[in-house]
């Protein structure tokens, strides 16, 4: 059994009631944006579960990442797995090579270490721009954020509308981390080996490391930085949601995931 596996996978009470919560909204989003609708998967474990959702209902919806040109060899070997596992082609979206030239010529290949300005911009020109060509010409897009992973997403609803008027879901917001690796266990869902080594939410190769136990889970991410708030822009705050589906009682779940 994997170290993730063993660590993590647990079968909690209700947890085929979220599972089917999950694929009602994921249902109702692909009939309410035909052909207009993306998973923007980060390929870690719960962007690779709702990769399995989609699979398993057949759902128009698309599955696409960002090849930041800074990603762990063993994430980009994932996207040719997942790939091969599930018949679908991920697509990949990269920074301009203008850009990352002008940026690494002008600040160096380390720049993110030597400020939060450096590594936000960093961030900017490998991940949000990309983005924003990924999400063109669709009307919604599907998260693996969920309320548990840090403070800053503890109040994650299930839909809302983003700043460009886009709705934004995330199927798996109530849902804890041994949800998760419950789940890919019990589909053999294919995932980051990465997360064998004590990397609950993976990046960047450069920032991400392992944690510690007792550590939060998105500790080891940007790790050398004191902002509570360890985000790189992709999620936002934003207004009222737009995506119906069987309504739920539950209130968020803010356990910490073990470590």
């Amino acid at each position: 059994m994997s170290t993730a596996i063993a660590l993590y996978a647990r079968e909690a009470p209700g947890l085929g009631d979220r599972v089917s919560h999950a694929a009602a909204l994921l249902r109702a989003a692909a009939t309410q944006h035909p052909g207009r609708i993306v998973l923007a998967s980060s390929l870690g474990a719960e962007d690779m579960v709702l990769t399995d959702l989609i699979a398993r209902e057949r759902l128009d919806i698309a599955v696409a990442t960002l090849q930041t040109g800074k990603l762990h060899a063993q994430t980009l070997a994932l996207v040719q797995r997942a790939e091969q596992h599930y018949g679908i082609t991920v697509e990949l979206h990269e920074p301009r090579a203008e850009a990352l030239v002008h940026f690494v010529q002008r600040h160096g290949d380390d720049a993110m270490y030597r400020s939060v300005e450096l590594r936000k911009a960093c961030c900017a020109m490998r991940k949000l721009e990309p983005l924003e060509r990924m999400l063109a010409g669709r009307s919604a897009w599907v998260t693996g954020l969920r309320r548990e992973q840090s403070g800053a997403r503890a109040e994650v609803p299930f839909s809302e509308t983003d700043e460009n008027g886009r709705s934004k879901i995330s199927p798996l917001a109530d849902w804890t981390s041994n949800d998760v690796w419950h789940y890919i266990a019990t589909h053999q869902v294919p995932y980051n080996p990465l997360h064998d080594e004590f990397m609950p939410s993976i990046g960047c190769e450069p920032c991400t490391r392992a944690i510690a136990v007792g550590e939060d889970f998105r500790s080891g991410r940007w790790w050398w930085e004191q902002d509570d708030a360890k985000e790189c822009g992709l999620h936002v705050s934003a207004s009222v949601g737009n995506v119906t589906a069987p309504p739920r009682n539950t209130s968020p779940n803010k356990q910490k995931a073990p470590a």
